[in-house]
């Protein structure tokens, strides 16, 4: 019997009408990357976070890394769809982390956490025309919908920073 632990992941040719799913795939990743780091700073924000706004921080950044953890799989299959692979590894994932000080306060991490949403919309934005350039509707949907998410993470953090 064969050992069917040996298959290796590769690339696959995507001819579903794409002019450049190579191009949109690598977009993509960076995105991906981008939100799996927004995803373990929220969760390290979540777990950190004290002062008089501890509950709402805390619940908040508990909905929202939820809420990344879930788009990370999403924006993944993608990437998969378009017939690429995904980074293979944490170091390849995350990529360099986010500069944070070493002990932050409730109102530097909140602040540090707008700041990645609003850098995720504009990724999110280039992606989509992108996406649009390479006739992958797919994909500039889903790219249109998370920098809603994004832009509106933004928006209630800065309302608790303010």
């Amino acid at each position: 019997m064969a050992d069917v632990l040996t298959t290796i992941s590769t690339a696959d040719k995507v001819s579903t009408g794409i002019k450049a799913p190579k191009k949109v795939a690598t977009e993509l990743n960076k995105a991906l990357s981008a939100t799996y780091r927004l995803l373990i700073d929220t969760h390290v924000t979540h777990w950190n976070v004290e002062g008089p706004m501890f509950y709402s921080i805390h619940m908040l950044t508990e909905a929202q890394y939820g809420e990344l953890f879930e788009a990370t799989d999403v924006l993944a299959e993608r990437v998969r769809a378009l017939g690429s692979l995904t980074p293979m590894g944490a170091d390849a994932l995350i990529g360099k982390p986010n500069a944070v000080a070493e002990k932050p306060s409730a109102r530097e991490m909140v602040e540090a956490l707008a700041e990645s949403h609003e850098e995720l919309a504009r990724m999110m934005h280039d992606l989509a025309e992108t996406s649009e350039e390479a006739r992958d509707i797919v994909t500039a949907d889903l790219a249109t919908a998370r920098s809603g998410v994004h832009e509106k993470a933004a928006w209630m953090l800065r309302s608790m920073a303010a």
